[in-house]
């Protein structure tokens, strides 16, 4: 192997254990959190949540110290045609041998009550509870500059 796909695979490795977390079957690609602004007193929490078992899972509830109150959200277009937030307590579907997005406009993991704020490049634990997988822990870091669509790789390039 000569120096160069030595040096892509290290590079591949790389990346990937650090955009991915695996527990059991659940695996969360590229989690990122961010608030709308530095000293906001909300924040939201965005990943893909694959599932690689043969059964259908759900995620329906999420945990953090980071603040007050930790809620799984996401967004509803009103009578009145405006976006609103709102509280999905049954949680979200995440189909066996498939994936959930967690973007923003859509689905996240709401914090509100910010112990302290974001912080480019801060990162924090949060605990993701699932109904077949149980409880799986990522480290999530803080990405104030990402914008929407944005991935781990299009963003460090």
């Amino acid at each position: 192997m000569n120096v160069f796909k030595t040096s892509l695979a290290a590079a591949a490795v790389a990346l990937l254990s650090s955009t991915a977390s695996f527990a059991g079957d659940i695996m969360i690609m590229d989690p990122y959190a961010r608030s709308a602004t530095k000293v906001s007193k909300s924040g939201a929490a965005f990943m893909t949540i694959m599932n690689h078992s043969a059964t259908d899972d759900r995620l329906i509830a999420a945990r953090s110290d980071i603040a007050k109150k930790v809620e799984l959200h996401t967004h509803i277009k009103s009578d009145d045609g405006v976006m609103r937030m709102t509280h999905v307590e049954e949680g979200f579907s995440i189909p066996a041998n498939g994936s959930h997005s967690l973007a923003r406009g859509s689905d996240h993991v709401m914090f509100m009550g910010l112990a302290n704020p974001m912080a480019q490049g801060d990162e924090f634990t949060l605990t993701l509870v699932f109904e077949n997988a149980g409880e799986v822990e990522i480290t999530v870091p803080v990405d104030l500059d990402r914008k929407p669509g944005d991935t781990a790789m299009s963003h460090d390039n």
